[in-house]
């Protein structure tokens, strides 16, 4: 069974940018509640890195072009 969750309109249009396209709410809701869990300084592979930063680098376009 599901819940609702009541969120204001600027708060789902942050998640919204978040949100990947092929991703439900609930699994972006999910993977924001577990990110950062596996932080550990030198951990990631290379190749675990370069997508990291790639997806820093869209999050900060879609952020400047959303002002």
């Amino acid at each position: 069974m599901g819940s609702t969750i009541r969120v204001s309109d600027d708060t789902k249009e942050l998640l919204e940018r978040r949100k990947r396209e092929d991703e439900t709410y609930d699994e972006l809701l999910a993977r924001l509640a577990t990110e950062g869990d596996d932080m550990v300084a030198g951990s990631w592979s290379s190749e675990k890195a370069d997508v990291a930063r790639e997806r820093l680098k869209k999050s900060r376009e879609s952020f400047e072009s959303g002002r």
